[in-house]
């Protein structure tokens, strides 16, 4: 590929980029909703660990070290959820805007699409995150003076890629079922809440579950960003962890895009490139 051809490539993600940052300056009401909610939501589930006392009757749990258990789940759900749905409601988006011909029968190569979608994806959840995170600390005393918080941060890089494939092949729902695609994505995202351990260790699900767990990258990211932020894990030790989801990632995003390639030859042929659902 020629240098142009890359100079060119380029602009497009950051075309897609752009667009959907232009998007959420308009609807930018809807932002401040859910990012209230979002902090509402990570501070009710905070707060039981600060209220574990109180209902259990005993004085010997470690409020400090369930807070920071509770907080970490909360913010990395927060994350790694929003990645899933701004990737897998990349149809639905172009349906809402009413440009989903324009989009898709352009001379855009797929991938330079779908690289510029997940950009955006990784910014706004990583800035909403941090956002909560800040707020959400205030109320809370939080000792991080033997975090490693570099690991934290490559396990969550890491993570969200695997979670960038799997929105990616999400994503074909709204494509294929245009009535009902979008509610389908949510289904896959509540599966993920329930077997990876945000609230909760994995050590307490069915046996069955379990085993569904280990093949969910949330959960080797919820467990190497604990071990960074609550033991201080050095990068080493957190390799148990990032090789998992570097694999996961190499594996889904070519598998996505591939699939999201297919998908839409298909619904090209069957005319279901419509805006509406």
């Amino acid at each position: 590929m020629s240098a142009a051809s890359i100079r060119v490539n380029l602009l497009q993600s950051y075309a897609f980029l752009a667009r959907n940052f232009h998007l959420t300056k308009r609807y930018w009401g809807w932002e401040v909703v859910w990012l209230i909610y979002s902090i509402s939501n990570s501070l009710a589930v905070t707060f039981i660990a600060a209220g574990s006392t109180a209902v259990t009757g005993e004085s010997n749990i470690n409020v400090p070290l369930f807070t920071m258990y509770l907080l970490l789940g909360t913010l990395v759900w927060h994350f790694l959820s929003g990645i899933f749905n701004a990737v897998s409601e990349v149809i639905a988006w172009e349906r809402w805007e009413g440009t989903i011909e324009y989009t898709l029968m352009a001379p855009v190569r797929r991938s330079v699409h779908l690289i510029g979608q997940t950009l955006y994806a990784v910014i706004w959840s990583l800035t909403t995150t941090l956002i909560i995170g800040l707020v959400t600390s205030l109320f809370f005393e939080l000792d991080l003076s033997q975090s490693n918080l570099i690991g934290a941060l490559v396990i969550l890089l890491t993570g969200s890629l695997s979670l960038i494939g799997v929105g990616i092949v999400a994503s074909i729902l709204p494509l294929l079922y245009p009535e009902r695609g979008a509610q389908m994505t949510h289904i896959i995202q509540a599966s993920f809440l329930l077997v990876s351990g945000v609230y909760y260790p994995i050590s307490v699900l069915p046996g069955w579950m379990q085993a569904l767990a280990k093949l969910s990258p949330v959960t080797y990211v919820l467990d190497g960003i604990r071990a960074a932020i609550m033991d201080g894990a050095s990068l080493a030790a957190l390799g148990q962890y990032i090789v998992p989801l570097l694999l996961f990632g190499a594996v889904t995003i070519p598998a996505g895009i591939w699939a999201f390639t297919t998908a839409e030859r298909y619904a090209k042929r069957t005319g279901r490139l419509k805006r509406v659902g």
